[in-house]
């Protein structure tokens, strides 16, 4: 069965512009529109006949593109997108790239050549041209956890730097002397922002130097192995900064292992606030991320974007806060 993206090929034109075609968006040149319009012949190419057939020009549903769905963090704001669309009419797909950016794309040109109202997009592989193809086929979108230059499209974060100093100096605060941070991956917005923040805290203390810093991944496993990496390097370290709860996770493992008490010995901090965090002996403190308030307020401003084309973009920096729990709550000196 031929796709858009054959007719393209065939029509030597982009995706966008066979989809604003179809959808009889946008100013097209006569030439090209007959190019296109020939090449659909000639392949049979059948576009989503029940959007097609829609008087409202509307399918009432929405994308939610995610990077992963391991995280319970993604599945609890999923879940307020959903919540929101359902009230408003609409349903909700959900895509799950794994964090790559060839099925990021695949989604893209597969959601592109549907009628699909709108997407949100909670990606790192998402780049401007992404962005800039979307919106020449009409396709609102409201990105999550990441904001690019010179754009114009509405992107919800959190004060991820604010955050990391927010953990640091807790740590430092119950007792700590040398604090350690595991960061996510260098490719991560939010984990660099947290970064920024531990250093802006410990870039000054005599004892600090890179060594201090591990990179792992945003899992359980990752988290246990660097941590354990840190301990051999440091085994003076008496407080963690975990960029997020399953790296803390991994972390409070690694200190059972290495027999150091939490949080005597050790105290832990992560990021996000995801249920697990709480379900852990001892309890994760953390940097709670209003994480159903950021997926609601996503499909609000979708729902602003579908129904007005020219609403304004915005970007919203959302607060953070501490929450405490036992592995902090070391006996004071």
């Amino acid at each position: 069965m031929p796709t858009i993206r054959d007719v393209a090929r065939k029509a030597g034109v982009s995706v966008a512009t066979v989809s604003r075609v179809i959808n009889n968006k946008g100013k097209i040149a006569d030439d090209t529109k007959k190019t296109v319009l020939e090449a659909i012949d000639e392949l049979s190419y059948k576009p989503n006949i029940v959007a097609r057939g829609l008087s409202t020009r509307r399918s009432y549903a929405v994308a939610f593109i995610l990077p992963t769905i391991t995280n319970p963090f993604f599945p609890e704001m999923a879940k307020a997108v959903e919540d929101v669309a359902r009230e408003n009419g609409y349903k909700v797909l959900l895509c799950n790239t794994d964090d790559r950016r060839d099925i990021l794309k695949d989604y893209l040109h597969t959601l592109g050549s549907q009628y699909i109202d709108g997407i949100i997009i909670n990606s790192l592989n998402l780049v401007k041209e992404d962005l800039e193809e979307l919106s020449q086929m009409g396709i609102p979108v409201v990105m999550m956890d990441r904001v690019l230059e010179d754009q114009n499209f509405t992107s919800i974060t959190v004060n991820n730097r604010e955050g990391g100093r927010m953990a640091t100096e807790h740590l430092l605060d119950v007792g700590c002397k040398r604090v350690a941070h595991i960061s996510g991956l260098e490719t991560d917005f939010n984990a660099q922002y947290r970064l920024w923040g531990y250093r802006d805290i410990v870039s000054e203390k005599p004892w600090f130097d890179p060594s201090w810093i591990g990179q792992a991944e945003f899992s359980v496993q990752s988290g246990y192995e660097v941590a354990k990496e840190i301990f051999t390097r440091h085994n003076d370290v008496d407080g963690i900064f975990c960029s997020n709860d399953l790296i803390a996770i991994g972390a409070l493992k690694a200190a059972s292992e290495w027999g150091k008490s939490v949080p005597n010995d050790l105290a832990i901090v992560g990021f996000d606030g995801i249920d697990m965090s709480g379900l852990t002996i001892p309890g994760i403190t953390t940097i709670q991320q209003p994480v159903y308030y950021m997926g609601e307020l996503a499909m609000k401003e979708l729902l602003k974007k579908i129904e007005e084309k020219d609403a304004e973009a915005k970007h919203y920096e959302l607060g953070v806060e501490l929450v405490l729990r036992e592995s902090t709550m070391r006996p004071r000196e």
